[in-house]
């Protein structure tokens, strides 16, 4: 359709809206009325209904108010259909001018998108489809827009995204989706409140920016005169809590950080994070296996999940290898001995074309080894353990192993689903490694942590061995709904403006 055909039906429905206004003005009715109250959804009758005869229906003649969008009309002399789509699902209408008089006359002029409100008996019509004799038929409201022509949805995915509420209309892909994702979180939520877990909620809004290596949003507070940031994780904040007596905390949370957009990234995204007192690392990979294996079989109806067009199974017992064995693994050409060698491992990085700060490690140099030869190509489950102490800023050290982190990675398809480790509860350790992670923000890293003074006061009071973990909701439902990009599981993801 071009701009030209849809401003003219635009203008064609105005004047049918004015005709209304001007009707309503006479003591016609309200052209935008609030007083329809439906008893009944499409579903619920397709389930309640559903396999009961023709005869049957009209022998019990079961009278529904229902109220939706028309999506579908076809006239046909003095009877005709209609297509009504509610939140739960679409229902046929069936008019006859007969029972309707001047009701009818006005439902020809009735345009697809309208929201409409019937009263009938539940019917078959010969077809076998089940549908509502319309009784009494009223316009809801009048939708000056026409919606695409294409029902399957529409094709334009920037159109998709901007305009979220067609999408939801047109494509029922789209609604799934998004009832997917209502279905993860709410088994999330039941999961952890099972366990003890107690939901809790931290600022958005934080004075200094921690709990992750990423680059903040600014924003200014006029009546304190101070600056803020919108947090980028709220990791500190719950592991205070923990310090505070709350020994098993969560938050499904929304974070932001100021980095690029892709199919993977969006600025705002939702995060479940949480902390359990007295367990390290390994319990968490043990309840996360449990937890995505139910969450699929829940969500899904089966342990295998397909994603673009790759099976993975979460029926079967995750993978686990550390860091440096995953490298070994898929560059045996390297020489596993010096993997914490930094001149040896710039060479490697140079060989492949990566970059090398003067003030990156043997650590950090690694992780860009492994970033770019082994993640994308871990396709089954797998937890990635024992990360470099290096880029690990809040993790507890290995006690056989001070280089290592007890921290891993749970990296499906080639992505990264989950991140957790043992907790680092030693508050002058913590102290020295907020020092190190000033010095390289001084040194232009952007995404470098500020020192948080009061988190280190808040360990000084000592917090119990503890473990913690943050698991991307989107990446997830992305995942548990075949969606190629990240912006097919956001409602209203961040777009550039038009």
């Amino acid at each position: 359709m071009t701009d030209q055909d849809e401003n003219s039906l635009i203008a064609q429905r105005r004047a049918k809206l004015d005709e209304l206004r001007a009707l309503s003005a006479k003591g016609g009715g309200d052209a935008y009325p609030n007083d329809f109250r439906r008893d009944a959804l499409a579903a619920e009758l397709a389930a309640a209904f559903g396999e009961r005869s023709a005869e049957s229906l009209e022998a019990d003649a079961v009278q529904v108010r229902v109220a939706g969008r028309m999506v579908a009309k076809r006239i046909m002399g003095k009877s005709s259909f209609a297509g009504m789509q509610d939140g739960s699902g679409r229902i046929q209408l069936f008019l006859n001018r007969d029972a309707l008089g001047d009701a009818y006359e006005r439902f020809k002029q009735f345009d697809l998108g309208d929201q409409v409100a019937a009263v009938g008996t539940l019917m078959r019509t010969k077809t076998g489809e089940l549908s509502v004799k319309v009784g009494e038929l009223r316009l809801l409201a009048k939708a000056l827009r026409p919606l695409p022509e294409k029902w399957h949805g529409l094709t334009d995915t920037e159109t998709r995204y901007r305009q979220r509420y067609v999408d939801l209309i047109v494509t029922p892909e789209a609604r799934e989706c998004f009832r997917r994702r209502t279905q993860i979180v709410a088994y999330v939520r039941r999961y952890f409140d099972a366990l003890g877990f107690m939901e809790v909620e931290t600022p958005m809004l934080q004075p200094i920016a921690g709990g992750a290596v990423a680059r903040p949003f600014t924003t200014h507070h006029n009546a304190l005169d101070i600056p803020l940031f919108l947090r980028i994780a709220p990791e500190l904040y719950l592991k205070r809590l923990v310090v505070g007596g709350f020994e098993k905390v969560y938050e499904i949370n929304r974070n932001f950080r100021n980095e690029g957009v892709s199919t993977r990234h969006n600025p705002e995204f939702t995060m479940l994070e949480f902390y359990w007192a007295y367990a390290d690392f390994h319990d968490l990979m043990d309840l996360t296996e449990r937890m995505l294996r139910g969450l699929a079989e829940s969500v899904t109806g089966s342990s295998v999940v397909t994603y673009q067009g790759t099976r993975f199974d979460f029926g079967k017992p995750f993978e686990r290898r550390s860091v440096e064995d995953a490298v070994a693994m898929a560059e045996p050409a390297l020489d596993r001995k010096k993997f914490r060698d930094r001149a040896y491992l710039a060479q490697v990085c140079e060989r492949m074309g990566l970059p090398v700060a003067k003030d990156s490690g043997a650590g950090t140099l690694l992780m860009q080894v492994f970033e770019h030869k082994v993640e994308h190509a871990l396709s089954d489950p797998t937890f990635v353990t024992h990360y470099p102490i290096e880029v690990s800023p809040l993790s507890r050290r290995n006690s056989a192993d001070p280089w290592l982190a007890d921290r891993f990675e749970l990296i499906v398809g080639g992505r990264e689903i989950a991140n957790g480790f043992s907790e680092l509860n030693d508050p002058e350790d913590q102290a020295t490694r907020f020092k190190d992670q000033v010095a390289k923000k001084t040194g232009g890293d952007l995404e470098a942590m500020h020192y948080d003074e009061d988190y280190v006061r808040a360990l000084e009071y000592g917090m119990p061995p503890t473990a913690g973990e943050g698991i991307g909701i989107d990446r997830l439902t992305m995942l548990l709904t075949d969606s190629a990009s990240i912006r097919d599981v956001i409602l209203f993801p961040l777009m550039k403006r038009e």
